[in-house]
Formats: structure tokens, C-alpha cells, sequence
């Protein structure tokens, strides 16, 4: 195993993980503040099940990328697989490691609050993290990688950390989780974006490589002002404290400026690492917020 190789793909890995795990359980834990019926052991929970789940994905995308050889020509931080660095079987025991201490996490957390139909979700959110590269027909293969994500590390996350201690999804969840939900995608289109040239070349039909370098671009800022007006929204419903999570924009208009400004190749790996720390703004600041109005 190639040391400094696994050491640049934790660090890469950690710009996508901790802002899209954290970030939506901090908003939805907001919620349940606002809503006087916080459960920090709750929150803890869901924050594990949301990590165990982003790291898995990592783990599970190296290796089906890497075996399909589609990290051959990557740009960017290096993978496990595509550099040689571990072997594929390894990888795919970490990945398949990191879903089940996932699915425990989240059955200790479904027996807490309850809902045993929860399970399913659960489950839902486990092979949509496999088969995102995994699998004979990958849907992130097929342009429909931002969809997923919208809806599992957007809307399930962040609605779910507010009904496992509410046992109900008020509207500002659902805003919440809208903006959560755009700045996960931004996060991948991002990632994407800077893998056009090489996707195409693999066969990768992502949607960044049907919408092209410019309409990804304008695509990208189209998400950042839809979290924008969710912040501003779920404020409106609840306390305008929660405009602390507009702390975002510290870190969102350098990034869309330079994604429209033309930013190529290894450059955008920083404006990853700011499309991350957008959202992990977003999310402390809606729970921050909450906390104060409270």
C-alpha cells in the first residue's frame, strides 16, 4: 500500500465528507431546537450514520471507478484503486465496513425514536450509495448523480435528523434541506466539472459532461443562489436568526466566481474545498441560529 497516495486520498476525501455529513444534520437539529424537541444523542447518532455513509460512498465510488478504469487519467487528488495504492478487494471491504456500522448507528437511532418504517429509508440510502458507480448500470453514470444527492444527503438528511426528534417534517426542514441538498450538488458538480475531458474519454455520461463547461458552470451558480434563498426561507419560518447561515456566501462567492470565471483543472480543487465549507457554514450557522432564537 502506497502511504503518501492514501494520505493525498484522505485529504481529498475529508473536503467532500465532513461538510456534506455534518452540514444537513446541524440544520435539521436546528429544526428540532426551534421546535423544543432537541436530542443531542439523536443529532450524534444521525451525525454518524450521515459520516458512516459519506465515507462509504468515497470508498465505494475508488472502487468501482477504479476497476472500471476510469480514474486512469484523473484529475485531481488520486484514488486508492486508480493509483495502485490499495487493492480493489480492500477498498471494497472498507466501503461495504463503513455502510454497516451505518445501517447499526441507524438502527439504534430508528429504535430510539420509534419509527421502524425508517429502516427502509435507511436501506434506500445504502444502495443508492453503492450504486452511484456501482453495479452493471451506475446511475452517476447516466447524468443522474445530482439527483441523488439532492434528495439522500439534501432532504434525507437534514428532514430526517428533524423527524427522528420531532416525529414530524415541518416546512423550514424541507428548506432547509433544499439548501443543504444544492450545495451537495454544487459540491459534485465542482468535482465534476474539473473530470469532463476525462469522463468523456471513459465513458462516464455524467451531467456535467451532458450540460457542457458552460452550462455546468452557470449550473453551479444556479445551486448557489437556490441555498441562498432556502437560508433566507427557512429563516422566514422560523427565526431570523437563522440568517447566520448566510455565512455561506463568505465562502460562495469566491467559489462561483471562479467557476465562472473559467476556473480549470486543479484549481477548482480549492473551490471544493469552499463549496464544502459553504455548506458546513450554512448548516452551523441554521443550528446556531436556532440555538440563539431559542
Amino acid at each position: 500500500m502506497n502511504v503518501a497516495s492514501v494520505a493525498e486520498w484522505i485529504e481529498g476525501a475529508r473536503l467532500r465528507t465532513l461538510p456534506a455529513a455534518v452540514a444537513p444534520v446541524l440544520a435539521g437539529a436546528g429544526i428540532a431546537i426551534h421546535e423544543q424537541g432537541f436530542s443531542a444523542t439523536r443529532t450524534i447518532l444521525a451525525a454518524l450514520v450521515a459520516l458512516g455513509l459519506q465515507v462509504g460512498v468515497n470508498y465505494a465510488n475508488d472502487y468501482s471507478d477504479g476497476v472500471r478504469g476510469t480514474d486512469a487519467q484523473r484529475v485531481g487528488p488520486q484514488r486508492l484503486v486508480g493509483s495502485g495504492a490499495a487493492r480493489p478487494g480492500q477498498v471494497r471491504a472498507a466501503a461495504f465496513g463503513c455502510f454497516g456500522l451505518a445501517a447499526v448507528f441507524g438502527l439504534v437511532l430508528v429504535a430510539l425514536a420509534g419509527q421502524w418504517w425508517l429502516i427502509g429509508v435507511g436501506a434506500a440510502c445504502i444502495l443508492a450509495a453503492w450504486y452511484y458507480t456501482g453495479g452493471k448500470h451506475p446511475y452517476g453514470y447516466f447524468g443522474l448523480g445530482e439527483v441523488f444527492v439532492f434528495i439522500f444527503f439534501g432532504l434525507v438528511a437534514t428532514v430526517g435528523t428533524a423527524y427522528v426528534q420531532l416525529g414530524q417534517a415541518p416546512w423550514p426542514a424541507w428548506t432547509a434541506g433544499t439548501g443543504m441538498g444544492a450545495l451537495a450538488c454544487a459540491v459534485l458538480v465542482c468535482n465534476n466539472l474539473r473530470d469532463i475531458a476525462n469522463d468523456k474519454a471513459a465513458g462516464k455520461r455524467t451531467l456535467e459532461t451532458r450540460l457542457g463547461e458552460r452550462g455546468s458552470r452557470i449550473f453551479y451558480a444556479i445551486l448557489a443562489g437556490i441555498a441562498v434563498l432556502a437560508v433566507i426561507a427557512t429563516a422566514a419560518g422560523t427565526t431570523w436568526w437563522a440568517l447566520a447561515g448566510l455565512a455561506m456566501v463568505i465562502f460562495l462567492i469566491p467559489a462561483t466566481q471562479h467557476v465562472l470565471g473559467g476556473g480549470q483543472g486543479l484549481t477548482l480543487v480549492r473551490t471544493l474545498k469552499f463549496t464544502g465549507f459553504a455548506e458546513l457554514a450554512g448548516g452551523l450557522g441554521i443550528f446556531a441560529g436556532m440555538l440563539i432564537g431559542a
